[in-house]
C-alpha cells in the first residue's frame, strides 16, 4: 500500500481502549508521528465485551489517581472530540457485611477526599434511599460514590480513536504485527502491509500481550507474567417494575457492588446486569491441550452459568426484582490478569525503548488514565505521579506459569478482597527460598513474600494462632503482637538476628566508576572501606531510589537496594552506564544473602566468631571471616542499634546463622524490623521514598550536594527548589491512635483542611507509641504542631516531632 507508514516515532500494538488512549494522549501532546496497529477491528479483544463499569473507588492510591483522571476526561470527551457516547453517571453503592469492610470504606473515602472526590459512608436507611429495591437488613452499612457509572466501551474507544486521528495519529486496522527486529537503536516492526521503522514500540495487546511479548525476548525481554481469565456477566430481560421506577425518577438506579459476596449488579436499559467474581473461577489457554487461538476477535467462551449459581441466588435475595426476569444474554469473555490483578503500565523490563500497557482487569475505568501515564513514560521517561504499583518491573524472574496461574485464580476469586497489613496471600508461594528457610520454619517463622523471596515476618511459639483468618484485621493487635514486642525488646536489650534474603545487590567497577557515580547521585560517595546511603533523583529532583553503597576500592562499588527494586534499580544503573563499555555491571542478588546482627550485645555475639576488627566505626566495611566462612562485615543497622550486616555466599549462610544463634542472638522478623526502623525515621522504598516527593520534601537535604561540579539528574530543579523554598516537608508524627496504626496515604488535616498524608505507620515498641511518617505543608512542619490523622475514619490527634529519631536521637547506640 503506497500510503502505508514506513516510519514512526512510536508504534502501539493493540487497538483496545488502552492502545487508543495512549495514541490519543501522545497525539494531543504533539507526538503526531505515531501509529497504532490492530490485528482486527478496534475493540476486538476484551474491550468489545467489557461491562464498562467506571468506578473511582480503588484502595490503591496510584490506581485511584489513574481512574479519577480517566473518568474526569470521559465526562467531557464526547464534546472534546465531537463523538457521541453513552456515558451514564448513576452513582454506586458498595455494601459492607463486616466492621472490617466499613473500615476499608472509611480509608478509601479519606483518600478520595484528598483527591477531590466525595465518597460518603452510609447507614442502611441511607442505602435504601438511594436504591429502593435493595434489601439491607443484614448489612453493616455501605459507601456512596456519586460519580460512578457505566460507559459504552466501543463508543469510548472510537471516540479516543477519532481524537487521536484528528490530532495526527495514525491507526492501521486489520494489520497484525508479524515480527520484530532491530537496526541500531531503531525497531523494525514487521507487518503483512510492510515494515515500520520506529523509535519506540508499545505492547498494548490486551490478552495477547504475552504472545506479543515473546517477540521482544531476543532483545532482552521476558515472558509476560499474566493469565487469561474467564469473566461472565449476564443481562436480564426487561423488568417492568424497574422500568416504571426509572421513568418516574428520570434516572437509573445506582450500581450495586456486594463486595463481601463478590459481585456487581447494575441497571442495563430496563433490565439488570449481574457480574460475579466467583471463587470457583476459571482460566483459559493455560494448558497445552487448550492453546490460545491465533485470533479470538469478537468471540466468547461457551456459557458456564452453573459456576455462578451461588452468586445469582445471593443477588436475587439482595435485589429481589432480579429473580422476576429471565436471562436475556450471557457474556463469557477473556480478560487478562496479572498476578496481583493490577495492570502493567510502564517500561518493558530488560528492553530499551519499549513499553507496556496491558493486563487490565478494569480496562475501561482505567484506560483514560493509563493512556496519560503511558504517554508520560514514553515522552518524558517519568510520570507525574509515582506509579510503581502498576510498573511492569515490580515482577522479576519468579513469575513462572504456575505462579501466574495460581495468583490469577486467587486474585480473581478475591477481586474485592481486603489487603490487611499483617495478611499474606497463600497462593504462589515458596518461589525463592533462603539458604536457611527450613531452619527458620523450625523456629516458628511465619513468612511473607518479598520479590518472591520468603522472609520471616514474625516467629510464632507453640499455641499461637497462625491461621490465615487471624490476620484478616486492620487492627494492630493479633497473635503476632506479643511476639513482635518480644523480638523488638531482644534487639533493644541484647541482640537479634534477621536474615534478609533477596537484597538486590549490584557490583559496578572499572576506570572512572567514581566520577560516573558522582554524576548520577545527588550527594557524596563514601571513601574506600566505608559505606553509606546514596540517592538517585529524576529531572524534577524527585526521589527515584535509595541504595546502600560500600566502596571496596577506588573504582569498585557494591550497591544494595530493596528486594522489590531489583529490576527497577538494575535498569536505572545499566541504562545510564557509559556507552564505551568502560564500566562493568553485575547482579549478585541470587548469589549471596545477608544476616543482620544488631543490638547492644551484638559485638559480644560476634566477638568469638570473627577475627575481624569489631572496633571499626559506624559505616565501616571489611572483608573477613565469620564462623570460618568468608564474609563482608558492614557496620550498619536499619534497626537503629549497634549492629552489623553479614554478607556471605548462600552456601555459607547456614553455618554462620547457626553460630550466631548459638552465641545468643534471638531471631526476629520483618514486622519487628519495620517497627524498629520507623522509630528512627528511616524511610522505606516506594512508601516514604517515591517520585511523589522531591529530595528536599523528603527531608533528605543532607544527601544533596548542590556545590559539587557534577551535573547529576535533578540538580537544576533542586537548585530552583532551594531558592524558592519547599511547599511540603517530611515529618515524624506521634499519633494518639486507637486500635490501628496509620496506613499508607492516610490524610493529615489541620483546622479541617487536608494538609498532607502519611507515608507509613506502625507501633514503636521501644518508645511505646504509635508513629507515622508523612509529608505535610511546610509551614506546619515544626515540632509541637498538632494535626489530625484520618485512620480508618477516625480523626486521631498527632504531634509533629523534632527532626531527629524518636529512639536514640543522638545515635549513641548506633555508634557505640
Amino acid at each position: 500500500m503506497s500510503d502505508f507508514p514506513t516510519t514512526a516515532r512510536v508504534v502501539i500494538i493493540g487497538g483496545g481502549v488502552v492502545g487508543t488512549s495512549t495514541l490519543y494522549h501522545l497525539a494531543k501532546a504533539g507526538w503526531s508521528d505515531c501509529v497504532l496497529l490492530e490485528k482486527n477491528e478496534l475493540t476486538a479483544g476484551s474491550t468489545w465485551h467489557a461491562a464498562g463499569n467506571c468506578p473511582n473507588f480503588a484502595p490503591n492510591w496510584a490506581v485511584m489517581n489513574m481512574q479519577r483522571f480517566g473518568l474526569e476526561m470521559y465526562r467531557t470527551l464526547a464534546d472534546d472530540v465531537d463523538y457521541p457516547m453513552n456515558y451514564h453517571v448513576t452513582g454506586s453503592l458498595r455494601l459492607a457485611h463486616t466492621k472490617e469492610r466499613m473500615q476499608e470504606f472509611e480509608k478509601v473515602a479519606g483518600q478520595a477526599r484528598y483527591q477531590g472526590l466525595q465518597m460518603d459512608i452510609l447507614t442502611n436507611a441511607e442505602l435504601k434511599q438511594h436504591h429502593p429495591f435493595l434489601e439491607t437488613h443484614d448489612l453493616m452499612g455501605g459507601m456512596w460514590d456519586p460519580l460512578d457509572g457505566d460507559i459504552d466501551p466501543a463508543q469510548l474507544t472510537q471516540a479516543l480513536a477519532k481524537g487521536a486521528r484528528d490530532a495526527g495519529g495514525r491507526i492501521e486496522r486489520f494489520c497484525p504485527m508479524t515480527g520484530l527486529d532491530r537496526d541500531g537503536d531503531d525497531w523494525i516492526v514487521k507487518t503483512d502491509k510492510g515494515d515500520i521503522r520506529a523509535e519506540i514500540v508499545v505492547n498494548c495487546a490486551g490478552y495477547y500481550a504475552q504472545r506479543v511479548g515473546e517477540m521482544f525476548k531476543p532483545f532482552g525481554g521476558r515472558t509476560v507474567p499474566m493469565v487469561v481469565m474467564s469473566h461472565q456477566y449476564f443481562l436480564t430481560e426487561p423488568i417492568p417494575e424497574l422500568e416504571a421506577w426509572t421513568k418516574e425518577q428520570g434516572h437509573k438506579v445506582p450500581l450495586v457492588r456486594d463486595v463481601d459476596i463478590s459481585y456487581y449488579l447494575r441497571q442495563d436499559k430496563h433490565g439488570l446486569n449481574l457480574g460475579p467474581y466467583e471463587r470457583n473461577c476459571k482460566a483459559h489457554w493455560v494448558t497445552p491441550d487448550d492453546p490460545m487461538p491465533d485470533d479470538f476477535s469478537f468471540q466468547l467462551y461457551p456459557d458456564d452459568l452453573e459456576r455462578l449459581e451461588f452468586y445469582i441466588e445471593d443477588a436475587m435475595a439482595r435485589v429481589p426484582i432480579l429473580g422476576t426476569a429471565g436471562v436475556g444474554r450471557n457474556i463469557n469473555g477473556p480478560i487478562p490478569y496479572a498476578p496481583d490483578g493490577l495492570p502493567m503500565v510502564g517500561p518493558m523490563p530488560g528492553v530499551k525503548n519499549a513499553f507496556e500497557g496491558h493486563s487490565f482487569t478494569f480496562g475501561i475505568a482505567q484506560g483514560g488514565g493509563a493512556g496519560k501515564v503511558l504517554s508520560e513514560w514514553i515522552m518524558h521517561g517519568e510520570t507525574e505521579m509515582d506509579m510503581w504499583s502498576v510498573d511492569p518491573r515490580r515482577y522479576t524472574d519468579y513469575t513462572d506459569h504456575d505462579y501466574c496461574h495460581a495468583k490469577a485464580l486467587e486474585t480473581y476469586g478475591h477481586e474485592y478482597g481486603m489487603h490487611f497489613p499483617h495478611h499474606a496471600w497463600p497462593a504462589g508461594r515458596n518461589k525463592k527460598l533462603s539458604p536457611i528457610h527450613d531452619k527458620l520454619a523450625a523456629q516458628g517463622a511465619q513468612f511473607g513474600a518479598y520479590n518472591g523471596w520468603e522472609r520471616a515476618n514474625w516467629f510464632a511459639k507453640p499455641g499461637d494462632d497462625t491461621s490465615e483468618e487471624a490476620t484478616q484485621t486492620w487492627d494492630r493487635s493479633g497473635p503476632w503482637t506479643r511476639r513482635v514486642k518480644e523480638e523488638c525488646e531482644a534487639v533493644r536489650d541484647h541482640a537479634g538476628v534477621l536474615e534478609l534474603c533477596g537484597f538486590s545487590r549490584f557490583k559496578i567497577k572499572g576506570p572512572g566508576a567514581d566520577e560516573w557515580l558522582r554524576g548520577q547521585v545527588t550527594g557524596a560517595l563514601p571513601k574506600v572501606g566505608r559505606a553509606g546511603l546514596i540517592y538517585f533523583a529524576d529531572d524534577r529532583g524527585r526521589i527515584v531510589t535509595e541504595m546502600s553503597i560500600a566502596r571496596e576500592a577506588e573504582d569498585n562499588f557494591i550497591l544494595i537496594t530493596a528486594a522489590a527494586a531489583q529490576w527497577h534499580d538494575s535498569e536505572l544503573l545499566k541504562n545510564r552506564l557509559p556507552a564505551d563499555g568502560s564500566l562493568t555491571f553485575e547482579d549478585w542478588t541470587t548469589r549471596m544473602s545477608t544476616l543482620i546482627v544488631t543490638g547492644p550485645k551484638s559485638r559480644d555475639v560476634l566477638a568469638d566468631l570473627t577475627p575481624g576488627d569489631l572496633s571499626l566505626p559506624w559505616l565501616s566495611m571489611q572483608e573477613t571471616e565469620v564462623a570460618g566462612r568468608w564474609a563482608a562485615l558492614v557496620r550498619l543497622s536499619f534497626a537503629g542499634e549497634l549492629g552489623w550486616e553479614i554478607h556471605a555466599e548462600n552456601a555459607d549462610i547456614p553455618a554462620i546463622y547457626d553460630a550466631v544463634i548459638a552465641a545468643g542472638a534471638t531471631p526476629f522478623g520483618m514486622f519487628a524490623l519495620n517497627s524498629l526502623r520507623i522509630e528512627k525515621g528511616y524511610r522505606a522504598w516506594k512508601g516514604d521514598l517515591s517520585t511523589d516527593y522531591s529530595m528536599f520534601e523528603g527531608g533528605l537535604d543532607r544527601f544533596v550536594k548542590l556545590d559539587k561540579p557534577q551535573d547529576f539528574p535533578g540538580k537544576a530543579a533542586l537548585q530552583n527548589e532551594k531558592q524558592q523554598g519547599v511547599k511540603k516537608r517530611f515529618v515524624t508524627l506521634v499519633v494518639d491512635a486507637g486500635d490501628q496504626d496509620a496506613p499508607y496515604m492516610s490524610p493529615v488535616s489541620h483546622n479541617g483542611d487536608i494538609v498532607g498524608e502519611t507515608t507509613s505507620g506502625d507501633w514503636g515498641y521501644r518508645v511505646d507509641r504509635s508513629i507515622a511518617l508523612g509529608i505535610i505543608r511546610a509551614d506546619l512542619a515544626h515540632p509541637g504542631t498538632e494535626v489530625e490523622v484520618n485512620i480508618y475514619g477516625t480523626l486521631c490527634k498527632a504531634v509533629v516531632q523534632p527532626d531527629q529519631p524518636l529512639w536514640d536521637p543522638e545515635n549513641a547506640r548506633l555508634r557505640a
